[in-house]
């Protein structure tokens, strides 16, 4: 609680102080570092920033701050709205605090590929996700779904991971998303709730055997030091939710919106391209191959996995969210099926 409201006195401080008169600025806040060739959420910010600045001659400004330095994900969704922050790049696990039907995208092993996530998210189904999300907060607009850096990898320090069966027992960091906890057990590893800021250290002191996340991120946040083995997993992949504040968006001029949203959807393509850049380059699996053994699955020990986990999701879904979840997640399941199918035959 002290912390919280410190952070938000802080955040205040910092806000208003940089505030500009006409309150043209969109002061933009996300929990990754400050380099747009490091990560896709600032790559996303910093494509926004540059075409937001240019296409507006500079009506409107961004200012952005990240590695948390506003505060945690979580709290940047409240800032946004609040109206303290105007923008922010929100992960599932900060939203689900403020909207629990986030949690349906969880569904683990549901995507074949790249392209089937990118359908999904630009098309109908993406649309009314976002026309959820609006109107049960009441108080953003949501501009796209950012890509985090792809489909999560499950890294350890205890053994290869290679079938279902190698899970046993290895202790796994979650978010504190209790749909993540919910699939790793029913893999059957220990899920460990841990905060982000603190996987590094859990892995080095041996708190936890291992964690998950995309490719991208295991790269830049030097996991590979701490870890000894890696399996592309692909179980699950969870987008950025890229929220704007309602009453300062409403405050634009139309053509100042037309900008906002050709831009949103430039940062979406941004952190896209440099996902799949990162992955493909040494700094993705080529790079953490030198240093950690990297095991891909077949399609039958993704069947398999994907046996284990999905009942166990849907269960949790049907007994811990509400009925439109339940619904929702119908709707995802369809569009995904679609996506994959197309995917596939293209």
């Amino acid at each position: 609680m002290k912390r919280t409201a410190l952070t938000a006195a802080l955040a205040a401080s910092l806000i208003a102080s940089t505030a500009y008169a006409d309150g043209g600025v969109i002061r933009f806040g996300h929990d990754n570092k400050t380099d747009p060739f490091e990560n896709p959420a600032h790559a996303c910010t910093a494509v926004f920033n540059n075409l937001v600045t240019s296409g507006t001659n500079g009506s409107v400004s961004v200012e952005v701050f990240g590695s948390n330095q506003l505060g945690s994900a979580a709290e940047h969704v409240q800032q946004v709205r609040d109206g303290l922050l105007q923008a922010t790049l929100t992960s599932t696990g900060a939203l689900a605090s403020y909207y629990p039907r986030i949690d349906v995208l969880n569904l683990p092993f549901a995507f074949n590929g790249n392209a089937a996530t990118y359908e999904v998210f630009d098309g109908d189904f993406g649309k009314a996700l976002a026309a959820d999300i609006e109107v049960e907060l009441g108080d953003v607009v949501v501009l796209g779904f950012p890509d985090t850096g792809g489909f999560f990898a499950v890294t350890n320090s205890q053994r290869e991971i290679a079938n279902l069966a190698d899970f046993d027992g290895i202790r796994i960091r979650t978010m504190t998303l209790p749909s993540h906890q919910t699939i790793v057990k029913a893999l059957g590893a220990e899920a460990y709730p841990l905060s982000w800021g603190e996987v590094y250290s859990g892995l080095q002191t041996g708190v936890i055997d291992g964690q998950m996340n995309p490719v991208p991120i295991i790269s830049f946040a030097n996991f590979a030091e701490v870890q000894e083995y890696l399996t592309l997993t692909n179980h699950l992949f969870s987008p950025y939710t890229f929220l704007m504040n309602r009453a300062f968006y409403e405050g634009l001029s139309d053509s100042e919106k037309a900008t906002v949203h050709t831009a949103a959807e430039n940062c979406v393509a941004a952190s896209r391209g440099l996902s799949r850049i990162i992955e493909a380059s040494d700094r993705g699996l080529a790079g953490l191959a030198d240093d950690i053994k990297v095991t891909a699955l077949s399609d039958d020990q993704r069947a398999e996995m994907a046996a284990a986990t999905q009942p166990a999701f849907e269960t949790h879904v049907a007994e811990n969210l509400d009925p439109k979840a339940n619904e929702l997640l119908v709707k995802f399941r369809d569009a995904v099926n679609k996506a994959n199918e197309a995917s596939y035959l293209n």
